[in-house]
């Protein structure tokens, strides 16, 4: 079988397992009184990703995702806002402007 890796090469092992990358949100809103990280990987869910207060103001939250485009915004007392320090802006499928983010 040419061309074939055995199951147990280590190229395999890379190849079969998927990869997560620890992803770092903040978001600087010093008079929220609760902030949640919503996005296509948690199906919008404000539950899915709360935020945790620093002593200075500022939400950070902590997100394994894998490898690709992910749209995403802050839920900051209710209301959606995008995050000014995005990679970039999409647009969701309502046509809304979302945050993107690129992992690789």
């Amino acid at each position: 079988m040419h061309g074939l890796r055995p199951a147990n090469s280590p190229l395999q092992r890379l190849q079969a397992r998927a990869t997560l990358k620890p992803i770092n949100f903040i978001c600087i809103a010093p008079e929220a009184k609760e902030v949640s990280l919503v996005g296509d990987f948690n199906d919008w869910q404000p539950a899915g990703h709360p935020m945790k207060r620093n002593v200075d103001g500022s939400w950070h939250l902590s997100v394994s995702l894998g490898h690709g485009g992910h749209h995403y915004q802050f839920l900051i007392d209710g209301q959606r806002k995008n995050d000014p320090r995005a990679q970039g802006l999409a647009r969701n499928a309502a046509g809304e402007k979302v945050s993107m983010l690129m992992v690789s």
